[in-house]
């Protein structure tokens, strides 16, 4: 009797070990599969970042190129202005000079001539100057540092977006790299659950698969960490809007 129960004990334990390493086998290959999918999707997003980088820098390179130009236009237009003011300003002198000998005529010839330097040479900046009061006094616009700046307004916000977009493009690398980095952990992983196929002893399977799902959790929760791309919207690739 006692040889009975012991055959059968035998054999429950048995099947048992042989449920449990199926269990092992199903669960190591839902693993693979899962992990596979997790080092494709971590892929696919890395060259998307790799892509946008691109992107960004070259379009900083083309708003610094837009900058550059900008600037040199402006720094023509400050010394056409510079130059326009200084004969406007010898031409008020003369003007005041005639008025103080009372010279209708010659007042008037000088304020023609103001006119026609106004309409033919002054930037919209530099009128805008000449009507206020502080320019009325014959004080030069070009010794207040605001005034100077505004020629420079457009080439110093084309050149400060050319360095907001660069920036974007390097954490975009970097973004990058870091997706690269995922994939080379699930990669760890899909090595560590091959060799959970090969080893026999059923406890080592076991030991080493708990280990290959911390290494996976731990790879999910980096992963979860990083932001997507900028602008990214899964039904777009599917023409879903």
């Amino acid at each position: 009797m006692k040889t009975v129960k012991k055959e059968r004990f035998k054999k429950l334990k048995e099947l048992k070990d042989i449920i449990l390493k199926k269990k092992l086998e199903v669960a190591v290959a839902v693993f693979l599969g899962i992990t596979t999918l997790l080092v494709a999707w971590a892929g696919w997003i890395g060259s998307l970042h790799g892509g946008i980088q691109a992107i960004n820098f070259t379009e900083s390179n083309n708003l610094a190129s837009e900058g550059n130009s900008a600037y040199n236009v402006a720094a023509q237009i400050y010394m056409s202005d510079l130059f326009a003011w200084n004969s406007i300003f010898n031409l008020q002198l003369d003007m005041d000079a005639a008025r103080a000998k009372g010279n209708a005529e010659e007042v008037k010839l000088i304020e023609t001539k103001i006119d026609k330097i106004k309409k033919s040479s002054c930037s919209p900046i530099l009128l805008d100057a000449l009507n206020s009061t502080s320019v009325k006094d014959g004080a030069s616009p070009f010794e207040n540092e605001a005034f100077s700046k505004k020629y420079f307004e457009e080439p110093e916000r084309l050149i400060n977006e050319s360095q907001r977009v660069l920036e974007e493009g390097k954490q975009d690398n970097l973004r990058g790299d870091s997706y690269r980095l995922v994939s080379v952990i699930y990669s760890l992983v899909l090595f560590l659950l091959g060799i959970v196929g090969v080893i026999k002893d059923y406890q080592s399977r076991k030991v080493l698969f708990i280990f290959s799902v911390c290494i996976l959790l731990v790879g999910i929760i980096y992963m979860l960490t990083l932001p997507m791309p900028t602008g990214f919207d899964l039904g777009s690739f599917f023409g879903v809007k």
